[in-house]
């Protein structure tokens, strides 16, 4: 039975072939080739990829980052698409769901909405539920360094609180599109945003707004 985060890690393998290595992504000074790479090293060097979370590690994550970018693009492009090895953690369902559906979509979003011409993806519910799911998990997590109270809301009414103060910014939207503003992609994600007009431009100034 496929999954999520198999569907969302086959779509992404598409895109980045179809872009090529050149493309702009969404992550500040990498192109696709450079996104490859950390898909890549986060799955299969996890000796590196501790780096992502621990900034002492950092500069042996950018050093293996850096020689899987230099490897053939359509390798790295190949090494996406067939997953971990039969070894890794990753390539346990239940973990490679929990841990790389929304890391998928997120970076598959990356590359569709760095171009000019992209268009609004529409999610089915089962899928947009599965996002909305993980959101309201770790949007304390993702939103902590929001610098005022923020509710994510739903066109339903559910919400979230991803960060407790005052005054509050309300943003509304379908999940995925709250998912990608709690990762800081508040300048495509859409969104309506409503509050205070200063504490709303304090908020889409913040482009970090977690981890």
């Amino acid at each position: 039975m496929s999954t999520h985060a198999k569907r969302e890690r086959l779509l992404l393998a598409d895109l980045l072939e179809a872009a090529g290595p050149d493309a702009p992504t969404l992550c500040p000074g990498w192109t696709t080739r450079d996104l490859a790479a950390h898909v890549v090293v986060r799955e299969r060097r996890p000796d590196a990829a501790a780096g992502i979370l621990l900034a002492p590690l950092r500069g042996r994550l950018e050093q293996v980052q850096a020689e899987f970018a230099s490897k053939p693009y359509d390798e790295l492009v190949q090494l996406i698409r067939t997953g971990p090895p039969r070894l890794s953690p990753y390539a346990i369902k239940q973990i490679d769901e929990g841990a790389n559906t929304v890391e998928f979509f997120v970076h598959a979003e990356d590359v569709r909405r760095a171009r000019r011409d992209w268009t609004p993806r529409v999610l089915d519910p089962v899928f947009s539920q599965a996002l909305w799911t993980r959101l309201e998990k770790s949007a304390r997590l993702l939103c902590r360094k929001a610098p005022v109270g923020l509710v994510l809301r739903r066109p339903n009414g559910q919400t979230v609180v991803g960060h407790r103060g005052t005054p509050v910014v309300t943003v509304t939207g379908e999940p995925g599109e709250l998912t990608m503003f709690a990762f800081g992609r508040q300048d495509v994600a859409d969104v309506a945003v409503d509050g205070d007009k200063d504490a709303v431009e304090r908020l889409h100034a913040t482009k970090q707004l977690g981890i």
